[in-house]
């Protein structure tokens, strides 16, 4: 049917009334679009831009308020001086056209230029070195993130591919953790104010939550521009709970990213990082059980062993051999003292008698009994010189039995 007309007469007037096919609208609508906008100037930020290997470019021409597709074919784009990159405002000429197959607009640019940095990227810029100022993204505030998180919540959209990216990990890891979802809008203007509301909630009646996830999947910059903002930024920093921020890809930084206690690359890594503790620690007790387990095990057959040696052992087996033993090697010792006090004795009583002769030999009775005398003056002193008493003194004779006494008469 496609390229022909149909009318339909309906009403008691007779009206004709003219019906499109798609292909006759979209192909009207391209042609008075490329009558009417067949060389504009238009101005504004670069958002997801793409340089395929074909050379041609795609991107999208954004302000705060609407955006526009656009395309900068490679026989045009080649002598660019700059390559566009997302968040650079830029001045561009061409004509608005319309890719009938899909619908929609969109601007042939056959001219480009850099027309200062962009609003949004300025705004960005801007309150990124206010806060920076003010130390909230002081390293020293972070606060840390448990090394075992059991309860997490998370801040998403409900529909989202982070929501489903986080949950995945989570059960992929076997993690037998809390999970508390509260979900809400992750761009636009109602973003800005259903995330600080959310933070603040959970701050207020999950306390015992370890930690949140904050953030979404991919997008433009405009759609992340949500977690760009300063209520969202500050509700990152009021919050007791710690916040590790997941926005977008890993190439994506937003002013949450700094704010926030932990920045993962991506919603899925986020859950890693907030779980990879948990699991080591949960590997490292299997570790530790096992290890106490063959300790034990090894330490109970050293005294098994040690048993059945016991057991097998003479002591239990003929206490009797071990009492004979012990019995003769007792009277071993007994006789063998027995031998060695006699030994001493003997030797002691030769060395004894050999003292006694030599005490013989020099005890002065000894001399007198060979027929020599001892003679003491009146005063009971020994007299060794005859000159040394008088004639008609009296003296005492000593013998080896008996005595004399005697007057002295004379001297010779």
């Amino acid at each position: 049917m496609s390229g022909e007309i149909e009318y339909i007469f309906s009403g008691s007037n007779n009206k004709e009334t003219f019906i499109y096919t798609v292909t006759q609208l979209s192909n009207e609508i391209k042609s008075i679009l490329e009558d009417s906008y067949s060389a504009v100037w238009v101005t504004g930020e670069v958002s997801s831009f793409k340089l395929l290997n074909s050379g041609h470019m795609y991107f999208n021409i954004i302000d705060a308020n609407a955006q526009v597709k656009a395309v900068m074919f490679k026989s045009v784009n080649i002598d660019l001086s700059f390559t566009p990159k997302d968040g650079m405002k830029v001045l561009v000429y061409g004509k608005v056209s319309s890719y009938i197959k899909h619908g929609g607009y969109q601007i042939v640019v056959n001219h480009m230029e850099r027309y200062g940095k962009g609003e949004l990227y300025e705004d960005y810029e801007r309150l990124k070195k206010k806060l920076e100022a003010e130390g909230i993204f002081d390293k020293s505030l972070k606060k840390p993130i448990p090394n075992i998180v059991n309860r997490i919540g998370i801040v998403t959209s409900r529909n989202g591919a982070a929501l489903f990216d986080i949950l995945k990990v989570i059960d992929s890891l076997g993690a037998n953790v809390e999970v508390l979802i509260y979900p809400v809008k992750v761009q636009g203007k109602e973003a800005e104010k259903e995330i600080p509301e959310a933070i603040k909630y959970l701050n207020c009646h999950y306390r015992n939550l370890d930690v949140l996830l904050i953030g979404r999947g991919g997008g433009s910059v405009e759609d992340l521009w949500a977690f760009n903002t300063e209520t969202v930024a500050r509700a990152i920093f009021d919050s007791e709970i710690p916040v590790v921020s997941c926005v977008g890809h890993e190439v994506d930084f937003t002013i949450a990213d700094f704010v926030a206690d932990m920045r993962a690359p991506t919603p899925s890594a986020a859950a890693e990082i907030v779980l990879r503790n948990r699991n080591d620690v949960k590997n490292r007790i299997e570790i530790l059980r096992k290890s106490l387990s063959d300790a034990t095990s090894f330490i109970l057959d050293g005294y098994i062993g040690k048993f059945y040696r016991l057991m097998s052992s003479k002591a239990l087996t003929e206490p009797h051999l071990m009492y004979e033993n012990k019995i003769s090697y007792l009277n071993e010792l007994n006789n063998r003292l027995l031998k060695n006090v006699d030994r001493v004795i003997e030797s002691k009583s030769v060395k004894l008698k050999y003292i006694c002769h030599k005490l013989d030999i020099l005890y002065p009775l000894f001399i007198l009994k060979r027929g020599f005398s001892v003679c003491y003056d009146s005063n009971n002193e020994v007299i060794k010189d005859s000159k040394s008493v008088n004639i008609g003194d009296n003296i005492r004779i000593k013998f080896a039995s008996g005595g004399l006494n005697a007057e002295v008469k004379s001297y010779e």
